[in-house]
């Protein structure tokens, strides 16, 4: 007789942690630490966040920067929200900053040459739905290939993958084995806002169209107190990225 659901044991272990007390307060002692060590702070925004796309970038400044993203409220608290309990003097301007997707830079490498870096870096993506086509993309009848390109040189899809292609939209049959369209498909226009089934497609076709971008915003020095820079824009971002979406060194 199959066991009643009404007796399943569950294992707490398995149930999600949330942020402690503790955990909090090691949170704000570990970001004063990390003032006291480094001349700059930088405040950033990715808007639409990437997780391996900051974490390319953490490598890449792994030993001369360190970043902290998500849990703003508790980096707020770490820098100080008011001038009467900001850690150094001028921190609470860049705390009262820390709304929506924001995070902490460190680092002690020139001004100038950090801000050379971030604005000439940035890594290709595949788009999200809702996003806007950045070009036109048509296909033509007959073998679908991967990765599309204007020649037509790619390689076809496996036979298993046409049910998943008819089931995204497109008009497909099997011919000779190969995924084939039957007439020619208009993907997507340029600055079209793309379907969750045109962004999968995309992806299938191995067609990037977003861009993994970090914008440095206003910073504080050590020596010269807050400077105001560019007003990023405040992306909310959801309960489980607040909590959970820290990346740091």
């Amino acid at each position: 007789m199959p066991r009643s659901r009404r007796s399943k044991i569950t294992t707490l272990s398995k149930t999600p942690v949330r942020s402690t007390k503790a955990s909090k307060q090691a949170l704000v002692n570990e970001i004063q630490a990390t003032i006291d060590k480094y001349d700059h702070l930088w405040i950033f925004s990715v808007g639409d966040m990437r997780n391996e796309g900051l974490k390319e970038v953490r490598s890449q400044w792994r030993g001369t920067g360190r970043f902290f993203f998500g849990k703003g409220k508790v980096m707020a608290k770490a820098l100080g929200e008011t001038p009467e309990t900001e850690y150094q003097e001028g921190l609470s301007n860049i705390a009262k900053r820390l709304k929506g997707q924001i995070g902490l830079f460190f680092t002690s490498h020139p001004v100038d040459e950090t801000k050379e870096w971030f604005e000439s870096w940035s890594k290709q993506e595949y788009a999200r739905m809702g996003a806007r086509s950045t070009a036109d993309i048509s296909l033509p009848a007959g073998p679908i290939l991967t990765p599309y390109n204007e020649q037509q040189s790619g390689d076809p899809f496996p036979h298993s993958m046409e049910p998943q292609l008819r089931a995204l939209g497109l008009s497909t049959s099997l011919v000779r084995g190969v995924p084939s369209l039957n007439n020619p498909h208009v993907l997507c226009k340029n600055g079209e806002k793309l379907s969750s089934e045109k962004c999968r497609i995309l992806k299938l076709l191995a067609i990037q169209m977003a861009e993994f971008k970090i914008i440095l915003g206003s910073r504080w020095s050590k020596e010269e107190g807050f400077v105001q820079g560019k007003e990023l824009d405040k992306v909310e971002s959801n309960d489980d990225a607040e909590e959970n979406g820290m990346d740091e060194d």
